[in-house]
């Protein structure tokens, strides 16, 4: 273990970067400490070879293979971000040493640790064929022991059965020893090639040397195909186990259910590994691992659902740098196996099982509030409450039964639509990059480093995250996230793997300030901060269509049924597939400097309601008007869209008033509206669901009934 250097990453994904395990010809494996204080050992391709498309396309098969594999004799992949400009894999950390550095600190393995190694890794090759694969690169190095019993790590060059063996010119296509013959010649291997490599992992375990020597490697691999292995050490008793593994003709080695079998293992032979000189080590690393990791209490924050839970908050105390290195320093070095290895984790309990970044929870349901009956002030179902969101904060964002905006003094916070209490908080992110809500069940997010960061919205658990180099979230629905990235392009993550489907630079320029956005029909539009649109496939991020001059300013889109409306200098109603006009609207009144015409446009029913001044509009889909026009007092740009909830639309004024809501159609002269007063300043933004009105005011956030 050492500290980091020039060069070395201060994050990964959710991982903050504390330290190097080890390094080799293809790549670095560092530790990594995600929200939770969870560790993960985070193999990293080296930037000069991020660019050889051979060698990202292994990597790339490293992270899909091994994923595949869920046998308790390998350690699961936790994350990985395989689009990136430095690929990365994060695997379950795993404290213990490897074989080959067991074997030369304490000498082979007795008979009975040797019995147990060759029944157990013999059941994790059958679960590795199982799934149609295999390792093709078993050797002492990818094998580290546990309290538990010896683990199976490297999937990099592992593919499926009878796969030809992926070389390049000038490189050897197996370690010299351990590849069966059929691998040293490049031919098509299937699992008899991982059993050739067991019976050479058996003999070094039980001798302390190879099956195969020689003074070059040339000489090795020769051996390999034409020679036969030296079994002078491994014990009598033991040889009838590991010799039938290297017959030359793969279809003479034993399956590996026939040496488990053959092992004959003593009964419970798994408590061998808590004895012993082996079981000393694997506790001294084990023991800094729980003192790394018992530091990290998560803090448990108050809030209550429905039913009085309680949300576990992802932060806690963290041990300093230092602390954490010498840790590790201390009790034995945790192993990074080699040039292709991986470093991994065991608590006490066995093998640490986390949640299923993927595996999200049933969406939390929530009654509608009780309508008012439209006359008077209205009134606030809960609220305000102050003080508890950024003055700058977007728009609140309704999901389900919490409401989540950019809280005060830096991150998210979510609290209850029912009555306005705290759910949860996560303080490590940008609430000024937005949030979005995905299939009503995940919020997401990004933090400082630009990295997408997803929580379940009743709990605030984290869930997966992608680095996405985001700044701005544009869009989402429930397969994917749409993100501005920090170089100006536009980036595509899928929800189902948290992997980067597509990256493009846009039509137009995305800089000079926040763009608004809006998804559907098969499009994601934009309007840039100078008012010009763009509309990409959702697909692959091609440009659908262009059309400039709409606005002076970032105004959001409205998609639906397949049209897109637009506010601005008119509103209008485009094709989403092509863009074509289908009809336009002039302004009421000729649009002044620093006006901007229409706002930001909102559908609901068949309707299009938009401001035009200080008038809101109500039209149908169709162009033609919905209703008489409605004046609004003291609303000044940048506007907010209307809200529509049950029966009313409401709308944001800019000055004393406050926020006022009409019946929908409905004339002001009519009598029928409502305003409720807002304190005079920044901030004012509100949002709909579920017959309620939320609404963000200097930093006060209040819900209001509607009718």
């Amino acid at each position: 273990m050492r500290t980091l250097g020039a060069g070395d990453p201060l994050r990964l994904g959710p991982y903050r970067i504390v330290g190097v395990l080890g390094e080799g010809g293809m790549g670095k494996v560092y530790l990594g400490r995600d929200a939770a204080g969870r560790p993960a050992a985070v193999k990293v391709l080296l930037p000069e070879l991020a660019h050889d498309r051979h060698l990202v396309d292994r990597f790339v098969r490293e992270a899909q293979t091994a994923r595949a594999v869920t046998g308790d004799g390998v350690a699961r992949v936790l994350g990985a971000e395989l689009e990136s400009g430095r690929p990365w894999i994060a695997s379950e950390f795993l404290a213990g040493p490897t074989l080959d550095d067991a074997v030369q600190r304490h000498g082979p393995l007795d008979e009975g640790l040797l019995r147990e190694t060759a029944r157990a890794l013999a059941v994790t090759l059958g679960d590795i064929h199982a799934t149609g694969l295999v390792h093709r690169d078993l050797k002492p190095s990818n094998v580290v022991l546990t309290s538990h019993g010896p683990r199976v790590i490297d999937f990099g060059i592992a593919r499926p059965e009878h796969g030809l063996t992926l070389t390049r010119t000038g490189q050897i296509p197996v370690t010299p020893g351990y590849g069966a013959p059929e691998q040293v010649l490049g031919r098509r291997v299937g699992p008899a090639a991982d059993v050739f490599s067991l019976g050479a992992v058996l003999v070094f375990a039980a001798s302390g040397r190879p099956a195969y020597t020689g003074a070059e490697i040339t000489a090795i691999l020769y051996e390999v195909v034409h020679g036969v292995p030296d079994l002078t050490l491994v014990p009598p008793a033991l040889r009838y186990l590991v010799e039938p593994c290297f017959a030359k003709d793969p279809a003479a080695r034993p399956l590996p259910a026939q040496i488990a079998e053959a092992a004959r293992a003593p009964q419970r032979g798994a408590k061998l590994w808590k004895s012993g000189p082996y079981a000393a080590d694997i506790r001294d690393r084990e023991g800094a691992a729980r003192r790394m990791t018992g530091e990290n209490p998560p803090t448990v924050l108050p809030g209550g659902g429905a039913a009085g839970t309680e949300a576990t908050a992802v932060s806690g105390a963290r041990p300093s740098r230092r602390r954490l290195l010498l840790t590790l320093a201390g009790g034995g070095a945790l192993v990074a196996a080699g040039a292709g290895g991986a470093v991994w984790w065991l608590s006490d309990g066995g093998a640490q099982v986390l949640a299923d970044p993927f595996d999200i929870p049933s969406a939390a349901t929530v009654r509608p509030a009780e309508l008012s009956s439209g006359t008077g002030t209205p009134e606030p179902l809960w609220g305000p409450v102050e003080g508890v969101a950024d003055a700058g904060s977007p728009p609140p964002l309704p999901v389900r039964d919490v409401v989540v905006f950019a809280a005060a003094g830096g991150g998210i916070a979510a609290r209850r639509v029912v009555d306005g209490k705290e759910r949860w908080r996560a303080g490590d992110v940008r609430g000024d990059a937005g949030y979005l809500a995905i299939a009503d069940r995940l919020v997401a997010t990004a933090d400082s480093d630009g990295v997408l960061r997803t929580y379940v919205a009743a709990t605030g658990e984290p869930r997966w995250t992608a680095d996405a180099g985001v700044t701005t979230l544009l869009a989402a629905d429930a397969a994917h996230v749409y993100v501005l990235t920090s170089r100006g392009e536009l980036r595509c993550v899928a929800t189902k793997d948290a992997t980067v489907r597509w990256t493009r630079r846009p039509p137009l320029p995305l800089t000079g300030g926040r763009p608004a956005a809006a998804l559907g029909a098969g499009v994601l539009v934009v309007c840039t901060s100078g008012g010009d649109v763009a509309a990409v496939r959702t697909s692959d991020g091609g440009r659908a269509w262009v059309r400039k001059g709409q606005a002076a300013g970032a105004l959001r889109p409205a998609i639906d049924n397949g049209t897109v409306y637009l506010g601005g200098h008119t509103l209008a109603a485009v094709g989403a597939s092509d863009g074509k006009v289908r009809w336009s609207m002039p302004t009421m009144q000729p649009i002044r400097r620093g006006v901007y015409g229409f706002g930001p446009p909102t559908v609901a029913s068949g309707v299009v309601y938009a401001l035009d001044g200080d008038a809101l509009r109500s039209t149908r889909t169709d162009g033609e008007e919905a209703g008489m026009t409605t004046m609004v007092a003291g609303v000044t740009p940048p506007w907010q869209p209307p809200v529509v909830q049950a029966g009313s639309v409401w709308v944001v004024e800019s000055r004393d008033t406050g926020i006022s809501g009409w019946p929908r159609g409905a004339d002001v002269s009519s009598g029928q509206g409502q305003t409720y007063p807002l304190k005079e300043g920044s901030g004012r933004t509100a949002a709909g669901a579920a017959n309620r009105l939320f609404v963000l005011n200097s930093g006060a956030l209040l819900a209001l009934r509607v009718f």
